[in-house]
């Protein structure tokens, strides 16, 4: 299962990302989409999983959840917007991780680019960046990846251009 992981688009949809993800078998989006209209197209375009950002209406909201849980290829998947990082979760994200045990948590909000294990609690932490053009973010980004039999590999991250530049 190859994954394509965005976040923080704000409304814009770089038409690139369609050929950064034609190889995915799935799309996820961590919050702040934008627009419905963005959303639609992304899951018109492939199976779409999104969770809602802080700065989406209520259209998006009564699509789409606050937190998402699920399990694929025997990886469990949590995916919220404003997560923090491994050492700096809010109480609720400790509190879903002692729940739900996830291998995998995903969040969006500070377009910074994140990967990196979170040995205290056994999952691996990615924050694709932003892929639209509002924030302080340089560069817009988003990460693919591939689950295969409870594995996490083929991990990379693409650069779509400088933050401003269409």
């Amino acid at each position: 299962m190859r994954i394509g992981l965005l976040s923080d688009t704000h409304g814009h949809l770089d038409s690139s990302i369609f050929r950064y993800l034609e190889s995915c078998d799935e799309i996820w989006h961590a919050g702040d989409i934008g627009s419905i209209e963005i959303a639609d197209s992304l899951a018109a375009f492939k199976p779409f999983r999104a969770v809602y950002g802080n700065i989406d209406g209520g259209d998006l909201r009564r699509c789409y959840p606050e937190n998402l849980l699920f399990e694929i290829s025997g990886i469990r998947v949590f995916i919220t917007h404003i997560g923090g990082y491994p050492g700096k979760y809010p109480a609720r994200i400790t509190k879903q991780f002692q729940t739900s045990s996830p291998n995998l948590f995903i969040c969006g909000h500070s377009h910074i680019l994140k990967v990196m294990p979170d040995k205290f609690n056994n999952l691996l932490h990615i924050n694709p960046g932003a892929a639209g053009h509002h924030g302080f973010h340089h560069i817009r980004t988003l990460v693919r990846f591939s689950i295969t039999d409870s594995k996490i590999h083929d991990l990379e991250v693409v650069e779509l251009g400088k933050r401003g530049s269409i």
